[in-house]
């Protein structure tokens, strides 16, 4: 008989909650043969150990680091799916799919477009007070939209759509 998990097993028991959670969620996904989540969750821890001992000392990495890693790898599933898919490989593009998804339950919800747009319009209207015009806007722009989109959004996405509203679309 096993006792509880509750002590964590790094050597200073400093863990940061989410990656507690991910190392609980990958046991539980190991213990129910559960492969897909396994291999995700597995992958996604070794990239934050990489992260954690990059650059001159090993560090614990806060949640909101953490988050930017799972963010990352995310990004990565769904570019090798968009990849795969266009190389004719369905199963391989459904499997980088289906990691993603794994993964996105470990993020915050993505804005939906609409939601998006509104804070773009709102920034847009914002820097147009401030006597920003037309797309040389573009930085004024983002540097007002991106901590309201942080972790909500693609950098990305959130560049079209303030490009698309500055050129009066």
């Amino acid at each position: 008989m096993k006792g509880p998990t509750a002590l964590p097993t790094c050597h200073n028991c400093r863990m940061t909650t989410l990656k507690s959670k991910l190392k609980d969620d990958l046991n539980a996904a190991i213990k129910e043969r559960d492969e897909l989540r396994s291999s995700t969750l597995r992958l996604t821890l070794a990239a934050v150990t990489k992260e954690e001992v990059a650059g001159k000392e090993k560090r614990e990495l806060s949640d909101d680091e953490v988050q930017k890693v799972i963010t990352r790898e995310a990004k990565k599933r769904r570019e090798a799916a968009e990849a795969f898919a266009q190389g004719g490989r369905p199963e391989q593009a459904e499997r980088e799919r289906a990691e993603g998804e794994v993964l996105a339950a470990y993020l915050p919800k993505q804005l939906s477009d609409d939601e998006l747009e509104q804070i773009v319009a709102a920034a847009v209207a914002e820097a147009k007070g401030a006597g920003a015009e037309g797309p040389k806007a573009m930085g004024q722009v983002m540097k007002i939209v991106n901590p309201k989109v942080a972790g909500q959004a693609e950098g990305g996405r959130v560049a079209a759509t303030v490009k698309r509203l500055l050129a009066g679309g």
